[in-house]
């Protein structure tokens, strides 16, 4: 049915609790476009159902008059209903194996599907994302692996007093709270045994960026790649004070060709010409926040072979925390072996048996890969989500999704977001055929 959507309830995982619009949200298309509204009841969304029905949306379990439905993760097989039109974040245009079950399914069912990573402007940037808050409870769960680190080694710091980004009720009671701990590294100072404290930031986008303006709730400096080495060797840093380190595609990697030079569009095009240069930063580092786009093209950061080595040393090596914000098993971070979860974080990776234990205790640095970081901070991420998604809905509310795929009514930024169509991979997602 034409302008009418529906709003799924999300079940993939037990701690998700975003939604794609807030009530607020729901009530102005409502009242501004009359889009009938359906949200399927759930109990653990972050906003309840009466919400929503004083909004203006009617409560069912019964989304099928919708003419698109919007969810966030990806949908458990049984609940993709026949020829129906789906937006959500799919995570197959890797080919990734785990979900090629979902997206062969679609395609026999002849199901149309949208994903919200491919909607992009004319200059290619996304305009549909969670990432800033990604990097938000990434950086908030990463001070906390910290801490928690330290303490099984006997350190105490102030950064015990930070909780996990979900046990917040929002994000600015956790900024307050980290504000509370830069004001005790400030007077107080930290253990002299951890100074320099430096964090290093792979990349410069939504997610480190977010990253970073938690990271400066805390007293901190900010040092250039460059400078770096040499300012650890002349020890003149103090321990009243954080550092941080920004890192950029020529900081990381560099040509496999000895005579060529560093071309950073030639990097985007042929990452596989290119080689890392990154691991002469890490012993400098405490902690790495990792928040890159990695294909397996593209060379790592950080591998298992040079945590064997680094660990292998006497002493405990600076390098306490990856914080993978980016989370490819494998890739970029080759310790990020699994993805965690909010109620189980962290777990050690051990270079010497390529293994994961999961806690704080080990040998090896404490890994933080949660792959579904802004939905520890719902209520924040749902409302910057569904701002930028609001645009769009009325035309998608309208489109015909019976129509031939060259005579679908798409918004403009949507016309590569469309990876099925009526059960049919369309013609940019063809190579995913070899991997259904």
């Amino acid at each position: 049915m034409n302008n009418c959507i529906g709003i799924r309830r999300e079940n993939k995982y037990p701690t998700e609790r975003r939604a794609p619009l807030t009530p607020g949200q729901v009530q102005k298309l409502v009242d501004n476009y009359h889009i009938r509204v359906l949200v399927e009841p759930s109990e653990r969304r972050i906003f309840r159902e009466d919400e929503y029905r004083a909004a203006g949306a009617e409560i069912s379990a019964d989304l099928s008059d919708c003419n698109i439905i919007f969810g966030v993760k990806e949908i458990p097989l049984p609940d993709l209903h026949p020829h129906q039109a789906y937006c959500f974040f799919s995570h197959t245009i890797k080919a990734q194996p785990y979900n090629m079950p979902m997206l062969k399914h679609i395609t026999e069912q002849g199901i149309s599907l949208l994903d919200y990573e491919l909607v992009t402007n004319r200059q290619g940037r996304r305009q549909i994302f969670f990432g800033n808050f990604a990097g938000y409870a990434g950086m908030i769960d990463s001070l906390w692996a910290l801490g928690q680190r330290l303490a099984a080694e006997g350190i105490d710091t102030p950064f015990l007093e930070i909780q996990p980004a979900y046990l917040y009720d929002t994000l600015d009671a956790a900024m307050e709270a980290i504000k509370h701990v830069g004001n005790h590294i400030r007077t107080r100072g930290l253990p002299e045994q951890l100074s320099p404290l430096i964090c290093g930031f792979s990349g410069y986008g939504q997610v480190s960026k977010a990253a970073q303006k938690i990271f400066e709730l805390l007293p901190t400096l900010k040092l250039s790649p460059d400078e770096l080495s040499d300012f650890v060797e002349r020890g003149q840093f103090s321990n009243h004070t954080l550092y941080s380190v920004e890192f950029y595609e020529k900081d990381m990697f560099e040509p496999r060709d000895p005579a060529a030079e560093f071309d950073l569009p030639d990097y985007f095009a042929h990452p596989e010409k290119y080689s890392s240069k990154f691991e002469p930063y890490i012993p400098y580092l405490t902690l790495l926040i990792n928040g890159i786009f990695w294909t397996p093209q593209c060379p790592r950061l950080v591998t298992k072979a040079y945590l064997k080595d680094l660990f292998r040393q006497s002493g405990q090596p600076r390098l306490r925390v990856l914080g993978d914000i980016s989370c490819d098993i494998e890739g970029s971070i080759e310790a990020t072996v699994k993805a965690t979860k909010s109620d189980n974080p962290v777990y050690v990776y051990d270079p010497e048996t390529d293994s994961a234990r999961d806690g704080v205790s080990g040998r090896g640095p404490v890994v933080m890969a949660i792959d579904i970081l802004p939905a520890e901070l719902p209520r924040e991420a749902t409302e910057f989500f569904g701002n930028a998604l609001m645009f769009y809905i009325p035309a998608l509310a309208a489109a015909d999704f019976t129509q031939a795929s060259g005579q679908l009514a798409l918004p403009a930024d949507f016309q590569k977001a469309l990876i099925v169509h009526n059960g049919q991979l369309a013609r940019d997602f063809r190579y995913l055929d070899d991997h259904l």
